[in-house]
C-alpha cells in the first residue's frame, strides 16, 4: 500500500504507539482519523499536520459510538486502512481482579475491533486495496503470569486476525497482525515497570513499533513479531510449551510480589 494515498481510521490514536503510528503516518501524507476518547494528547499532532490528522472523540465499547467513527469516515471520503490499536491492560493475578475490570479489558481489547472492523468491512471492500491493522502482543501467543485476562484478549485477537484473513482471502482486503514486545508506553504500571526491569526484558520505543508497523503496512506483510529473542520464545511456546512452563514457574514469586491492584489500573486511550 502507497502511504500518500492511504486514507486511515486508527483507534486508540492518543495512546503511546498510537500516538507514534499516527505521526509517522502523517508523515508520510497519509489522511488519518484518529480515534480517542480525549484530544488533549493528540493537540500537538493535530497543530502539526493539520491536512493530515482529524480527531474524532469515541468510546468504542459502544455501538453509537462505533456508528459516529464510520460517519465520520465516510465524510472524509472512505477509508481504505483500519488500524486497531486501542487496548486496556492490567498487571495483576487474576484473583486481584474485579469481574467489571476483566470484562471492560475483553470488552475494549477483542470485541472493540471485532465489531468495528465488522462496521467497517464494507467501505474497506469498495477501496481498490485495504487492509486491516490489528495490533496485539506478544502475550498473544505466550501465556504469561500475572496478564491471564490481557492473555486471553490477545490471544483472541489472533485468533480473529487469522480467521479474518481467511475469511477475505478472495477479496482486495488483506489482514495484518501486529505483536509488539514490552513497549515503553503509559499504559505500564510502576509494577508493570519494575518487573520488566527485574527480568532484564527488552522495552522498545513506541517510534520503533510504529516504524516496523508502517513497513509491514507498506509490504503488505501478514503476520509483524517484534523483537529477539520474543520471536523464538513464541516459537518455542508452540513447539515446546512444557519447556517454557518450567523457566516461567521459576519467575512466579517475583510476579507475585510485584502484582498488586492499586498501581495497576492504567488504560491506553
Amino acid at each position: 500500500m502507497r502511504l500518500c494515498d492511504a486514507r486511515v481510521v486508527l483507534t486508540g490514536a492518543s495512546g503511546g504507539i498510537g500516538q507514534a503510528i499516527a505521526a509517522a503516518l502523517c508523515a508520510s501524507g497519509a489522511r488519518v482519523l484518529a480515534v480517542a476518547r480525549h484530544r488533549e494528547a493528540l493537540q500537538p499532532l493535530l497543530e502539526r499536520y493539520p491536512q493530515h490528522l482529524f480527531w474524532v472523540g469515541a468510546d468504542l465499547t459502544f455501538l453509537a459510538d462505533r456508528r459516529k467513527v464510520l460517519v465520520a469516515a465516510e465524510a472524509q471520503g472512505g477509508i481504505n486502512l483500519l488500524i486497531n490499536a486501542a487496548g486496556v491492560n492490567h498487571f495483576a493475578m487474576l484473583e486481584q481482579l474485579d469481574d467489571s475490570e476483566i470484562n471492560a479489558m475483553l470488552a475494549l481489547n477483542i470485541s472493540a475491533p471485532i465489531c468495528l472492523t465488522k462496521l467497517f468491512l464494507p467501505l474497506l471492500k469498495q477501496a481498490d486495496s485495504a487492509m486491516v491493522v490489528n495490533v496485539g502482543s506478544t502475550y498473544g501467543s505466550i501465556g504469561y503470569p500475572g496478564y491471564a485476562s490481557y492473555c486471553a484478549s490477545k490471544f483472541a485477537l489472533r485468533g480473529f486476525s487469522e480467521a479474518l484473513r481467511r475469511e477475505l482471502a478472495d477479496t482486495r482486503v488483506g489482514v495484518l497482525y501486529v505483536a509488539p514486545r514490552a513497549t515503553r508506553t503509559a499504559m505500564n504500571s510502576p509494577a508493570a515497570d519494575a518487573l520488566n526491569q527485574a527480568l532484564k526484558a527488552n522495552v522498545d520505543d513506541p517510534q520503533t513499533v510504529a516504524t516496523a508497523v508502517v513497513h509491514a503496512i507498506v509490504g503488505d506483510r501478514r503476520e509483524l513479531y517484534l523483537g529477539w529473542p520474543e520471536r523464538f520464545f513464541v516459537g518455542l511456546n508452540s513447539l515446546l510449551p512444557n519447556l517454557v512452563d518450567r523457566g516461567l514457574r521459576k519467575q512466579l514469586p517475583l510476579v507475585r510480589r510485584l502484582s498488586h491492584k492499586p498501581e495497576n489500573e492504567h488504560l491506553k486511550p
